[in-house]
This record gives C-alpha cells, structure tokens and sequence, in this order.
C-alpha cells in the first residue's frame, strides 16, 4: 500500500497507537475505521476478532470505504457486509475467504453489489509457490546433513 502512494494505519496487538514502525503509523481499530479508504484484513480468528466487521463498526467507517479480507471468513458478518455493499456504504469488497468454505449456495456475499469473491487462493501467487518449493527442497537438504530445520517435534 506504501508503495502506491498510501498513507498506511495498522493495528495489532503489539503496535502502540500513535507510534510508527518502517514507515507505518500504528492506530486503534476505531481510528482505523473512521479514517480508512480502504481496510484491508490480516489477521488471526479469535474470539476479540470474530465479526469485527460487523454493522457497528462498518457504522463507524466513512462512506464508500473498501474492504479487502485475505485473513479468515468469520472476521466478517457477511450479513452487515451485504447489506453495507448492497446500499453503498462500503463501495467494494473483495474476499478471499468466506465464513463456511466451500463457499454455500445461501452465502449473503453470493451476487452482492461490488463484490469479489475467490477461492481462497490469493496466497498462491507463483513467487510464492516457488518461495514455498525452495523451502522444501532446503529442509529436505538440511535434514539429509542430519542438520533439520523447521523440526515441529524432536
């Protein structure tokens, strides 16, 4: 986002609202909301981030906002979202992931306004999956030196 001209907020768990890091200026979720032309999801399900996109925080958000989710479907009540989209209130979503996958029949996103929905699979770029084929192939090495890497259980 830095890269196309963006001014980016972030928040986690570890950023300090008001501070910056490489570039990026750490913001609560709140500010987040009121201040974003685009919000973009990367985060882990917990029970603090089921449906944080949720009628209230989207309540919360400026008009015409874009809502980017490459994290887990159940961050979003796909409900509130539909709607949001449906009357222009969020202009665009764009979902990697949905609540239940594969994505159901009865799904609130399916034929929503300015939605794009994929299969899961915006992390398989192909630097990526040649990223991940170097990996294996370097751990297969490692572990035939008898020096393992990456060990889950010793």
């Amino acid at each position: 986002a830095s890269a196309m001209g963006m001014n980016v907020l972030a928040y986690n768990r570890h950023g300090k609202p008001g501070t910056t890091d490489g570039g990026i200026a750490f913001a609560s979720l709140d500010e987040i909301f009121r201040k974003s032309d685009v919000i973009s999801l990367h985060c882990p399900l917990f029970p603090e981030t089921r449906e944080m996109i949720n009628e209230d925080t989207i309540s919360r958000m400026k008009d015409g906002v874009i809502i980017i989710n490459n994290s887990r479907g159940l961050l979003i009540d796909e409900k509130a979202l539909r709607d949001a989209l449906d009357s222009g209130k969020v202009r665009a979503a764009a979902v990697d992931v949905v609540s239940n996958e594969p994505i159901k029949h009865d799904n609130p996103l399916l034929g929503a306004k300015n939605c794009i929905i994929t299969p899961h699979i915006s992390w398989a770029a192909k630097e990526t999956r040649e990223r991940l084929m170097g990996i294996a192939v370097d751990n297969v090495k490692a572990f035939l030196a008898e020096k393992p890497v990456n060990v889950v259980n010793m």
